[in-house]
């Protein structure tokens, strides 16, 4: 057993903290009657999901050429394009843009990827201070806190524990409302934003055809984080790409629904390279890192390449019953939920991350609810394969897989031991099913002798 795994089950224990449990069932609840809404815009939403997943099932099977697309058309528009193989030739990268503009201090939009990265951690050993403008992402990185959920950082606090820490890192009142700690923090930034020399943003979509970035957001800090520095790094994935600003109205739409029940996310910015002559706004240099970090091997996959259709809506989290028990930061890993247990193995290692696709009851709720149609729970029971074909189960759980095989073989072999003495065997191990449940009783004889002994009657 890995250790990994070992951590994730003694963090699953966080499904008995009723606080908890009641923070993101709450929250998530909240989310769930948004989206229902959002979906009742759509005449015909299953052939929208139909459509995008088309068109990202054709970019990824044809990434190569779509990148170049963009690169060419990018560099059209003054943007400097960096390949990077691995995380950490994106970090080196970025690190050396900064360090070329001379920023002590930089601010980020929320990016999944500079988690992916390790960015922040990163960004402070060579001496920068990164400051999160996403007020979620700024809760977290006050409390020494990673993001919780991919589209909501701070799902696991309620407003109370907002007010809280507050309250102590800040000197704000006790109790202070959500509107005043919204308000402390826009006055915050703002300073923060008019004296940043670098901003750093992800990228919703790179669109090739334009050369440009989408991003979507709710709060107008991302827009502010690369419109006030000197400097924008857009950091984004290789699978981010669509082919046409034509495909926009298809996917922007579905993400906000899908994402948060929006008709449309507020802010959604087309950013197609830095401050051109004559105009007063803008950053002077722009520069894009497109990171492959093995999305390049899950697109080479027979089926997991589907994986990389996704779009970071987080409606399969949302969905998900085990990730509403045990939370984000039980998978101890940047993407989480059925999407992260999907794609953490290939990007980490499947020797100390194929627990994950274990936590999954296979009840297919991520992939019903998934805007471009990735099979999820499918792809999940292909990486348990994979791990078993890897060797990489531990004894107990390879002999016990053996022996429930051979008993499910034959009724007979089931029946070899009476329900007296599986009843016995069950008590070997009262905490077989947790501390929080009791083994149920077997009957004294199985359904077949029963029938047999009434059949006889």
């Amino acid at each position: 057993m890995s250790k990994l795994k070992d951590i994730f089950i003694e963090d699953s224990k966080i499904a008995f903290d009723r606080k908890h449990r009641k923070t993101i069932n709450f929250n998530i609840s909240r989310y769930d009657e948004s989206v229902a809404k959002g979906k009742q815009r759509y005449q015909n939403l299953d052939l929208a999901k139909k459509r995008a997943s088309f068109v990202k099932d054709t970019v990824v099977g044809n990434l190569a050429e779509h990148l170049k697309t963009f690169e060419k058309n990018a560099l059209k528009n003054n943007i400097q394009v960096i390949w990077a193989r691995t995380g950490e030739e994106a970090v080196a990268e970025i690190i050396r843009v900064v360090k070329e503009s001379g920023a002590e201090m930089l601010v980020k939009s929320k990016s999944m990827i500079s988690e992916e990265l390790e960015l922040n951690e990163n960004l402070e050993k060579n001496h920068v201070e990164p400051v999160e403008t996403d007020l979620g992402e700024f809760i977290v990185q006050v409390a020494g806190e990673k993001p919780y959920h991919i589209l909501t950082p701070a799902m696991h606090k309620s407003k109370e524990d907002v007010a809280e820490l507050f309250a102590r890192k800040f000197n704000l009142r006790p109790g202070s409302t959500p509107q005043e700690i919204t308000r402390f923090v826009r006055g915050v930034l703002r300073e923060k934003f008019t004296s940043a020399q670098v901003g750093i943003s992800g990228a919703n979509f790179l669109v090739a055809d334009v050369g440009g970035i989408l991003l979507t957001e709710n709060e107008g800090n991302g827009f502010m984080s690369v419109a006030f520095p000197k400097v924008h790094i857009v950091i984004a994935g290789i699978e981010k790409i669509l082919p046409s600003v034509k495909h926009l109205p298809l996917f922007l739409p579905l993400l906000a629904a899908l994402g948060t029940g929006q008709q449309l996310t507020v802010y959604n910015s087309l950013i197609t390279g830095p401050r051109k002559p004559g105009e007063a706004n803008g950053p002077e240099k722009m520069v894009v890192v497109l990171l492959d970090n093995n999305r390049s091997a899950i697109a080479a996959e027979e089926e997991h390449y589907k994986a990389l259709k996704c779009i970071r809506c987080g409606a399969c989290l949302n969905a998900c019953p085990i990730y509403k028990n045990v939370g984000g930061y039980t998978y101890n890993t940047t993407y989480s939920g059925p999407i992260g247990s999907v794609i953490t193995p290939f990007l980490k290692g499947f020797d100390e991350y194929n627990h994950l696709s274990f936590a999954c009851t296979v009840c297919g709720a991520c992939t019903e609810v998934c805007p471009v149609k990735i099979p999820l729970h499918d792809l999940l029971l292909l990486n348990r394969k994979r791990a078993v074909e890897q060797n990489l189960s531990d004894f107990s759980w390879n002999a016990g897989m053996k022996v429930m095989g051979w008993a499910l073989k034959k009724r007979q072999n089931l029946d070899i031991v009476n329900g007296n003495l599986k009843n016995k065997l069950a008590k070997l191990n009262p905490a077989i099913l947790g501390n929080e449940k009791e083994f149920p009783q077997f009957a004294k004889h199985s359904f077949s002798e029963t029938w047999k002994i009434n059949l006889n009657k």
